[in-house]
């Protein structure tokens, strides 16, 4: 057997990271007018935008980071995912990111970040957080009042119950509810989803790894992943070393999720890891910097690798983030200015009110537009590469005349070769075409992104502003992938005897299509058929069931 190099199997069928280098949404989104777009509350423009497949909040992040540059707006997220663990870990970053500095130090919380997203083992440190805050989230989820009150930047209303019930599992799950590394035995999975993947070249993984590499990511763009570390990845899942070596060994049960299998003939339940293993999380944090000196090069190499650079990000981003997670000073409107020390005017701290995270229902893609409070709602309007099939005139008409909407490539998927890579954004313009969408005059050329207007009786009449503003926002910070092939089949945790689990695992959403899946006209039904179950004993473990 020879690896697969095209199929897309190495992306498995959940996305933990993105693909792209994080963006401003703000300066992807068309100018709002005040008069028209005010909140008639709080008179302040509303920026409303619509994410398919984000996954790790990246563009969240970066946008709230970058607020201070435009004028000001209450922002509304529009979250779509095609996993509840998916959502899970969207709450536990954006938790981690709004902690309280005086509890958690930044230095502390970047690291605790990158190993939390990045990482497939986790320190003993770091592992106890996500218990702790993974414990708190389960007992908020199915009380509303406490949610409301300690999460204001939340909203989970557009959830169905049985997806509530399904989030508090995952999040009991990550807090121990099943004890001991056999719940989840990440080292033992992982090496299994590579000898699935490499089959006769697994023993010069190493050579196939260095040429994914240099043939592959650094000629589309990614120079800064160091050979040492991606290997590492590659080898162990670990991406972010910031300790010794031998610190690395809790698995990291946030990147477990479920799926339905076919065993025998009967559908059951399988935990495993069905993310990323030939790319990792370089793309999304650390190939791009504000600071163009950790980019420079020395005898045409990269002075700084993409973990130094994911690192330095990560902090910078954390540390303007703490200013959305700092009290209001005072209750009078957050836009009054308060005097710093030499009694020199300063903007006052952003409030978590001024933004709300809204999680819409799994599959609810085609049927939004039935709902009058979400037709022709939305300023912007975000899809990630492996949520392109769901793109369609039905999810178009959700988007407001003049309305923009950027599409995530599949620049950084290295089983895809060029060919295919130019034949999805062929894919990608025709879907967007067919959604009501034209390509945005004046964009800036990308490899990363496609970008499209809405046309209607409001088309754009000047550029967009991260292309006529003298110093655009660089795209930094990194991309999704939702949603690829079914998963290897000897990647899961399979029945052992009688035990009954002790959360229950919630099906996968309906249809993660194939990346591939794009090129070609969409079918009617995108679930797919469950795969059959066969593990060799190698890599049982036990299999919870629903």
């Amino acid at each position: 057997m020879t690896t697969p190099a095209g199929s897309g199997t190495g992306f498995g069928s959940v996305s933990w990271w993105g693909l792209s280098p994080a963006v401003d949404l703000q300066a992807e989104s068309p100018p709002v007018d005040p008069d028209s777009q005010a909140d008639t509350e709080h008179g302040t423009p509303e920026l409303n935008v619509l994410l398919l497949g984000s996954v790790d909040g990246r563009h969240l992040l970066r946008t709230l980071t970058r607020a201070a540059l435009w004028p000001r707006r209450r922002f509304r997220f529009y979250v779509l995912e095609n996993n509840m663990e998916a959502v899970a870990r969207h709450m536990l970053i954006f938790s981690l990111a709004l902690e309280d500095p005086e509890k958690m130090g930044l230095q502390e919380r970047s690291e605790t970040f990158l190993e939390v997203w990045g990482n497939a083992l986790l320190r003993p440190s770091v592992a106890a957080f996500v218990r702790t805050q993974a414990g708190r989230l389960a007992r908020l989820v199915p009380e509303p009042d406490r949610l409301a009150e300690q999460l204001p930047w939340l909203s989970l209303g557009a959830l169905k119950f049985r997806e509530r019930d399904a989030l508090e599992a995952v999040f009991r799950f990550w807090a121990g509810g099943e004890k001991g590394p056999e719940a989840f035995p990440m080292s033992r999975l992982w090496d299994s989803r590579l000898r699935h993947y490499l089959g006769s070249r697994y023993d010069a993984r190493r050579g196939v790894s260095d040429w994914d590499l240099h043939m592959k990511l650094h000629d589309r763009g990614a120079r800064a992943i160091h050979t040492s570390e991606f290997r590492r990845w590659r080898d162990t899942g670990v991406a972010f070393e910031l300790r010794d070596s031998s610190a690395y060994h809790v698995p990291n049960r946030t990147l477990a999720s479920g799926r339905l299998l076919s065993h025998r003939g009967e559908r059951v339940a399988a935990r495993g890891y069905w993310g990323d293993i030939v790319t990792g999380p370089f793309v999304a944090f650390g190939i791009e910097a504000d600071d163009e000196t950790l980019l420079k090069t020395s005898n045409g190499q990269p002075i700084k690798t993409a973990g130094e650079i994911t690192q330095h990000n990560v902090t910078e981003l954390f540390r303007e983030m703490a200013a959305w997670g700092r009290p209001r000073a005072t209750q009078g409107d957050p836009a009054q200015v308060q005097g710093d020390a030499d009694g020199s005017p300063e903007p006052a701290a952003p409030v978590p009110e001024s933004f709300t995270v809204h999680f819409l229902s799994l599959g609810s893609a085609q049927t939004l537009h039935h709902k009058s409070c979400y037709k022709g709602r939305f300023q912007l309007l975000y899809v990630a590469c492996g949520m392109v099939h769901l793109l369609s005139p039905e999810l178009g008409a959700c988007v407001a005349p003049g309305g923009r909407l950027i599409v995530e490539l599949a620049q950084f998927l290295v089983d895809l070769r060029q060919e295919q890579l130019q034949g999805f954004s062929t894919r990608v313009g025709e879907l967007a075409q067919a959604a009501g969408f034209a390509p945005q005059p004046g964009a800036r050329r990308s490899q990363t992104f496609a970008r499209f207007y809405k046309a209607g009786d409001s088309a754009p009449s000047r550029k967009d502003p991260a292309v006529g503003s003298g110093t655009p926002p660089p795209e930094v910070l990194a991309p999704p992938l939702e949603a690829t092939n079914p998963p290897p089949q000897d990647l899961t945790q399979p029945l052992e005897g009688g035990i009954p689990p002790s959360e229950p695992l919630k099906r996968p959403s309906e249809s993660q299509a194939s990346l591939l899946e794009a090129l070609v006209p969409p079918t009617g039904s995108q679930t797919p058929k469950p795969e059959s179950l066969t593990v060799s004993p190698e890599t049982n473990s036990p299999i919870p069931n629903f």
